[in-house]
């Protein structure tokens, strides 16, 4: 039984979980790059019976699964992956697994970025290492509204932060109520006033049909010239054309995103460049105890997967991660 784990770009996997509870018929392969390339993924996947996936960072489509005829388990990290085609999997009998998951990690790192945008941390840093002393005048947030496009577990988090600061803290959803956002401590507002009145913008939604796009040039251009947009739940959510021309033409303040239309993002790509971005690789959920936990998760589902077809087990420690 051949096992793959993909995309273990900080070669951590390994130590993460005890990988031994695995029957003693299962090889192991941990692959630290990323294959782009549907035709170099399908080649290297060819031979696996298991295929191990960290969050979406490989999308496996009805094209690539049709062409893993070895292919019986995908083992993914987290509630939900997007990414995969369930229906395609299943019309093949492949059985599909997930993990558990916390959101204090993407909570964390939305904060980490609005205040390093807010106060200009990295140009702050940087001017230090090359031996200067204070660049920039930063923004104060105490006072100021922040606006939470999704009160989920994420956003009502880091609404609750932001209700520390002493900050307004305004929410929207298509779905969200006067009540519901009461429980958080939050006032409800329309997408429009939300957009209107916001100094920070904090997307936190599912991606889905309905979200997609959902912020575009008609509410970038509602923002205040003195806002921020903070992306850290999907790219497509946010229309990354109009987001480029807003920030090029000087509209708004800046963006700090974690999350792109496409991942890893493009060596050319404007979020590089552009000296009003603050941009991340996708670290919101990359922090040691949720990776021990979907590693974890991980071992124990295919431990279940695999005690059915009566596989020994065999076991020993392993180092945390």
């Amino acid at each position: 039984m051949k096992v793959a784990i993909l995309d273990d770009y900080q070669n951590v996997a390994a130590k993460c979980a005890n990988w031994s509870l695995l029957p003693a018929s299962a090889e192991l392969t941990f692959f630290n790059d990323h294959a782009a390339d549907a035709d170099a993924l399908i080649a290297r996947l060819a031979p696996f019976d298991v295929v191990c996936v960290m969050r979406e960072r490989t999308p496996l489509t009805a094209e690539i699964i049709a062409r893993l005829p070895a292919l019986k388990l995908i083992a993914s990290t987290g509630p939900r992956n997007a990414s995969i085609d369930v229906g395609a999997a299943r019309a093949r009998g492949i059985e599909i697994v997930n993990t558990g998951y916390n959101s204090y990690p993407t909570i964390e790192l939305t904060w980490g970025l609005i205040l390093a945008s807010a106060r200009n941390i990295v140009t702050e840093a940087q001017a230090v290492r090359a031996g200067q002393w204070q660049k920039t005048l930063g923004v104060g947030l105490h006072g100021k509204t922040l606006g939470i496009v999704g009160l989920g577990r994420v956003g009502a988090g880091v609404a609750r932060v932001g209700l520390a600061f002493g900050m307004k803290v305004v929410a929207w959803s298509q779905n969200l109520t006067t009540e519901n956002a009461a429980e958080h401590g939050v006032t409800l507002a329309t997408k429009e006033e939300l957009f209107r009145a916001s100094d920070i913008i904090s997307v936190h939604l599912i991606l889905s049909d309905r979200s997609r796009g959902l912020v575009g040039k008609p509410e970038i251009g509602l923002m205040k010239s003195s806002a921020w947009l903070v992306n850290t739940s999907r790219g497509p959510i946010v229309d990354e054309s109009a987001l480029i021309e807003a920030l090029r033409a000087g509209r708004i303040a800046g963006a700090a995103v974690d999350v792109f239309d496409r991942e890893p993002l493009s060596a050319e790509h404007p979020f590089r460049s552009l000296p009003n971005v603050l941009a991340t690789p996708h670290i919101g959920y990359v922090a040691d105890d949720l990776y021990r936990t979907f590693y974890q998760d991980t071992v124990s589902n295919i431990v279940s997967w695999m005690a059915k077809r009566d596989e020994p087990i065999r076991g020993r420690g392993a180092e945390p991660c």
